[in-house]
């Protein structure tokens, strides 16, 4: 499995781009702003869009994914997703006033979107490709999910705070290669950090420290404008994680 990121930032400006990764050709995890970089050729061979969570920043792209697809594809795109976030896509985005509902065009029997729900602890196989969702803690209902290819795995928390319930889960993966972790705001912001259920440097640390293996850290959705002050207080604080700022373009083989 060969995952690629497209957009690991908090927000937009210049080179950044919010959360999505691209894994082998055809599946994305949260489709944010970078999936707009792809060429319309790359956009046809997505067959599969797994989602964290419905905020805009993860899922921007979707919508205008299924508008620029429609009519080029014969096969639907399948949306991975809990029911709580589809009930929320398709309510507020997908309703007609903010976009077209593709989960039911060009008729319901066969529509461009088919959505199939997701339950954490519960895997998905495509092919040799695992992908599990795991525990979250987000203001609206979130998942992480775990990827597992043949030869190593990858976790990516998505948007989160303080989550116990996801350590134990991510302690059994015996061939945890990499992990992904965010940090939006800086410990100045501990307070707003808590209220958004997002994580600082002060609350990254007491989560790593619940982890009892050694994967690479990587971290993403740094606030714009901040990302240089929280990852020096990473650096700081956090030496003995060895955590390293995420990119765009950065390519996990597993």
């Amino acid at each position: 499995m060969r995952v690629k990121v497209l957009g690991c930032s908090g927000g937009i400006g210049g080179i950044l781009r919010t959360t999505g990764f691209l894994l082998d050709h055809d599946i994305l995890i949260d489709a944010g702003t970078g999936v707009g970089d792809l060429s319309i050729e790359q956009l046809l061979k997505i067959d599969h869009i797994f989602v964290t969570h419905s905020h805009l920043d993860h899922i921007a792209s979707i919508p205008l994914l299924a508008d620029t697809v429609f009519g080029m594809r014969e096969q639907p795109v399948i949306i991975y997703a809990t029911r709580e976030t589809w009930q929320i896509l398709k309510e507020h985005i997908f309703n007609w006033k903010v976009w077209p509902d593709f989960s039911v065009i060009p008729n319901e029997t066969n529509p461009l979107l088919v959505w199939k729900e997701i339950r954490v602890g519960e895997a998905v196989m495509l092919g040799e490709r695992k992908i599990t969702p795991l525990p979250a803690n987000h203001v609206v209902p979130a998942v992480g999910f775990h990827l597992q290819g043949k030869s190593a795995s990858l976790v990516f928390t998505g948007d989160t705070t303080t989550c116990d319930a996801l350590w134990p889960q991510v302690n059994s993966i015996n061939n945890l290669k990499y992990l992904i972790i965010e940090t939006a705001f800086c410990n100045a912001e501990r307070e707003l950090a808590r209220m958004a259920k997002h994580l600082c440097p002060s609350l990254l640390i007491e989560e790593l420290s619940k982890m009892q293996l050694k994967p690479h850290i990587y971290i993403t959705h740094l606030k714009p404008g901040e990302d240089e002050m929280i990852m020096g207080e990473i650096e700081r604080d956090a030496c003995d994680f060895n955590a390293r700022r995420l990119y765009n373009h950065h390519i996990f083989e597993l």
